[in-house]
């Protein structure tokens, strides 16, 4: 099994700024790295964790491109963040954005799970329902 750690270095401003050097782990059965094209590709079982952002999952392929600071995850796709959680069959995380973009295989959809957290001030009040209308119970007399 192959492990890599990647540093990511924020190269702007964002909203969800992880600290400086923040790991990307990733661990598959096998890896490669091409130092040329700042390409690291994983392959098997590959897991991730990203903790500065609460991250982790699971995916058959991930490619990390260090030159866009760019994640894309392929086969049977799981992340988890939060207690959010997506499937897919693709997914790109785009880490100076916080954003991921999901699609699923040919004639499938992307599932997606948020937790919702109550307004402990105004919990949901209850909609009212019209009653249904009385069922009509006469029965139609026959012609003979």
């Amino acid at each position: 099994m192959g492990i890599l750690t990647l540093e990511t270095v924020p190269t702007n401003v964002q909203a969800q700024n992880p600290p400086p050097n923040s790991p990307l782990t990733v661990r598959s059965d096998i890896q490669e790295a091409n130092s040329e094209t700042g390409v690291v590709t994983a392959r098997g079982n590959v897991q991730f964790f990203y903790p500065a952002r609460q991250i982790q999952g699971t995916s058959a392929q991930a490619q990390y491109f260090s030159r866009e600071r760019r994640l894309v995850l392929t086969g049977d796709v799981y992340v988890l963040q939060e207690g959010n959680s997506m499937r897919a069959e693709t997914m790109t995380y785009l880490i100076d954005e916080g954003r991921f973009i999901a699609t699923p295989e040919s004639a499938q959809q992307v599932e997606s799970i948020y937790l919702v957290t109550e307004n402990e001030n105004s919990p949901p009040q209850p909609v009212p329902v019209s009653p249904a209308p009385p069922l009509d119970t006469t029965l139609p007399t026959p012609d003979f």
